[in-house]
């Protein structure tokens, strides 16, 4: 299953920083989210990115994790060369996240 089946993602971005909300459809599957989504999983998802570092935040009564990555826009929108230097285009891709059958039952 990937995390785009029970999360969205909503993004921002300013200058060479992305922040990248992932909320949960149902909020029962905050725990696994909480549980999942570390900033060392964020990276290893995001190996090409020259990111400084990964600062995640919890929402729980939200159902939401906010995650802060520096250095994830290589200089920001109007200083970069990337076809697209915009955060969302990364909450995308973190959806894209798998999760494993042994993740998802830890949290039943």
């Amino acid at each position: 299953m990937r995390l785009r089946e029970i999360a969205h993602a909503r993004t921002g971005d300013k200058g060479d920083t992305c922040q990248i909300s992932v909320i949960a459809f149902d909020n029962a599957d905050f725990d696994l989210l909480a549980r999942i989504l570390t900033p060392e999983r964020i990276a290893a998802h995001l190996p090409r990115l020259p990111l400084r570092s990964i600062q995640r935040f919890e929402l729980p009564q939200l159902g939401a994790l906010n995650f802060i990555l520096e250095g994830a826009l290589s200089g920001g929108v109007t200083r970069s060369l990337s076809l697209d230097a915009h955060g969302k285009t990364l909450g995308a891709q973190i959806l894209d996240i798998e999760i494993g059958v042994a993740e998802r039952g830890a949290s039943a």
